[in-house]
């Protein structure tokens, strides 16, 4: 049961910890792929993939190394995967399924922009990447695998680029009212009391 636990933590750790490193492909040129015409997905989405299969193929000799075995750091493991539940949850109350993929990001022809500051959004600017970040954070200490908690540093070093840049892609994209959004609202560590939503954004909506 524990080498199928460890397995599982390392593949979805390799999916998570390659979030950041895929928009790291999007975000820098997110104008140029939102004025390219046809389906973006069907570039991105095989680029995701060879990713994954690319990391998976470097960690491969490394999966079964662990720096410990206690079924007690489960224990210690459970709150960050209801945590990381929590904020997908609440995220998905606010984002569609096509936007929390980000397909608003790359096929701007397709949806409306508008900026998401209601729901969890108000209390913090990146819930969905939080999200990931506890559930990486769930499955080094549940395992003691030693290359998920590299993944999971890696992970950190390339979101806390990725959100650097997706923030400023968003300020270009929205103006004053991301930027009055980004100063007010927490990056990744939530606030305690939600601000009142500013009444001149609102939550991004599908044209059809």
């Amino acid at each position: 049961m524990l080498t199928f636990l460890r397995t599982v933590g390392w593949l979805f750790a390799i999916v998570l910890s390659t979030v950041p490193s895929y928009w790291l492909l999007v975000h820098p040129r997110a104008e140029s792929w939102r004025s390219r015409r046809g389906a973006r997905f069907r570039i991105l989405g095989p680029l995701w993939i060879a990713i994954w299969v690319a990391v998976g193929a470097i960690t491969w000799p490394w999966r079964h190394i662990a720096w410990y075995s206690n079924p007690l750091f489960w224990l210690a493991a459970a709150p960050f995967f209801a945590i990381g539940f929590y904020l997908y949850h609440r995220a998905r109350a606010t984002f569609s399924f096509a936007q929390l993929t980000g397909r608003p990001e790359v096929e701007g022809d397709m949806f409306e922009q508008r900026l998401v500051n209601s729901g969890i959004h108000a209390r913090v600017r990146h819930p969905v990447y939080l999200g990931h970040l506890c559930e990486l954070i769930g499955w080094s200490l549940g395992t003691g695998l030693a290359v998920i908690y590299i993944l999971t540093g890696f992970a950190i070093i390339t979101g806390a680029i990725m959100i650097r840049m997706e923030d400023d892609e968003l300020e270009r994209r929205f103006g004053e009212p991301y930027r009055r959004y980004r100063k007010a609202t927490p990056a990744v560590i939530p606030r305690l009391v939600s601000r009142a939503a500013d009444p001149t954004t609102t939550e991004l909506r599908a044209k059809s």
